[in-house]
């Protein structure tokens, strides 16, 4: 293990130095011991490299809000070490990072296996709610329920010390890096690209995994065009806990089968695999560093629809089920009233740069208290949950509103904010 500047990953590597290198990646919650159990016979013929994410394991809390920064501090950590190609299994969000390592940096990536993985994990609405009660409660009460969501009713029950573990792995985690881990799979959604997935692909999943289960790697299966599945019976979502010896064999047979490194060029040779190029310039064109800038027409960047815009901030800060309710019940009299708050509440006055969220919230919520819009404040106090603000500062801000908008004008605020907080930040049993 190393020290962690910011835009690194927390690692350490097991096996032969001389090995070619198998990453993997952890569950969200989870450290790098979730894979002891693979380690060794893994050691044997790889150079095993395991991380743990931000402000999990004792890694220092540098939030990464997106699976894509996330998956660039793993590169500039293995960039540092001098690693460029190499194998790479992942559990759940772990898996998300494979799944980006393959689309968007195929050339570093020899094969994957995505374990309790999705191209989607959930709803967007799941996961910022998720966010809304840590925020609000402390990671506790998503504690005391990751046994039940991560194993079998009777692994849990049979091995108590296991249970204790996993309760504590989430316990100690960061919980402000934990809500940015959730943000990053709210965010996640790559069901359009799985067919750009161009390495070999194990998929490997729990029978009885309520998370991601059978179904998730199903389609996982049917986007990724060289992929095949696995699924471990009696186990839940980290299978690799509680079926290790399954999960290890399936590991061994596949990277040993879809991958073959050669150490005398220090290249890795996938079966059937074209030959590299041998230049990235094509045929007739000139060199980069012979291009006249002056020859190439100025373009201006075309501005994104501030629609498409409103719409992606509308979802993100509403969530995904006010939204459709809200579109579905337009019709031919209201849809462009509708279409209206997309492109300019939303698109254009939501989407400037000026001010962050937290503080456009603030300022909404005073403005719906201002004007007595309760309905609009009832929707806009749980968006600004969503957004970061704790029910202590929705509190000041209202308190603030009895100066300035008057006492009964907060006195009904206060009413409708406290019906959402009490529903948004009361965990579920």
């Amino acid at each position: 293990m190393s020290e962690t500047p910011p835009n690194t990953l927390q690692y350490r590597f097991d096996g032969p130095e001389d090995a070619p290198v198998l990453i993997l990646g952890p569950s969200l919650g989870t450290t790098w011991h979730m894979w002891d159990r693979q380690v060794p016979e893994l050691a044997e013929q790889w150079r095993v490299f395991r991380f743990d994410w931000p402000g999990h394991g004792g890694a220092p809390a540098h939030p990464a809000g997106s699976v894509a920064e996330v998956t660039a501090r793993l590169l500039a950590t293995l960039d540092a070490l001098g690693v460029q190609r190499f194998g790479y299994a992942g559990c759940a969000l772990g898996g998300a990072v494979g799944i980006e390592l393959a689309l968007r940096h195929p050339a570093r990536l020899a094969s994957l296996a995505l374990v309790a993985a999705s191209p989607r994990f959930g709803t967007a609405d799941e996961f910022r709610q998720r966010g809304v009660i840590v925020r609000s409660n402390g990671l506790e009460p998503i504690a005391r329920s990751a046994p039940e969501r991560w194993f079998t009713g009777g692994f849990a029950a049979s091995q108590p010390a296991i249970t204790e573990w996993a309760v504590q792995m989430v316990r100690t985690t960061d919980p402000g890096c934990y809500i940015a881990s959730c943000e990053a799979l709210a965010a996640f959604d790559v069901r359009p690209e799985l067919g750009r997935v161009g390495v070999p692909t194990l998929v490997l999943v729990g029978s009885d995994d309520q998370i991601t289960g059978p179904a998730e790697a199903r389609t996982l299966v049917a986007g990724i065009p060289d992929a095949r599945l696995a699924v471990v019976p009696g186990a839940s979502h980290l299978v690799p806990v509680e079926q290790p010896a399954a999960v290890t064999d399936l590991l061994v047979h596949h990277f040993a089968t879809a991958w073959q490194p050669s150490y005398d060029t220090g290249q890795t040779v996938l079966p059937g695999a074209p030959a590299a190029p041998a230049a990235l310039v094509p045929p007739g064109a000139a060199p980069l560093a012979e291009i006249d800038p002056a020859a190439v027409p100025e373009e201006r960047a075309a501005r994104p629809d501030p629609y498409q815009t409103g719409l992606k901030i509308r979802r993100e800060v509403l969530g995904d089920a006010h939204v459709d309710q809200a579109l579905a019940g337009a019709d031919e009299f209201s849809g462009d009233f509708q279409e209206l708050v997309t492109r300019y509440a939303w698109g254009e006055v939501w989407g400037r740069p000026g001010l962050d969220r937290r503080t456009r919230s603030c300022v909404t919520l005073t403005a719906l208290v201002a004007g007595g819009h309760l309905e609009e404040l009832a929707f806009h106090t749980r968006a600004a949950l969503r957004n970061g603000l704790t029910p202590e500062e929705i509190r000041e801000v209202l308190l603030q509103t009895a100066v300035y908008c008057g006492v009964p004008a907060a006195n009904r605020a206060f009413r409708v904010a406290q019906q959402v907080i009490r529903a948004e930040t009361t965990p579920a049993e």
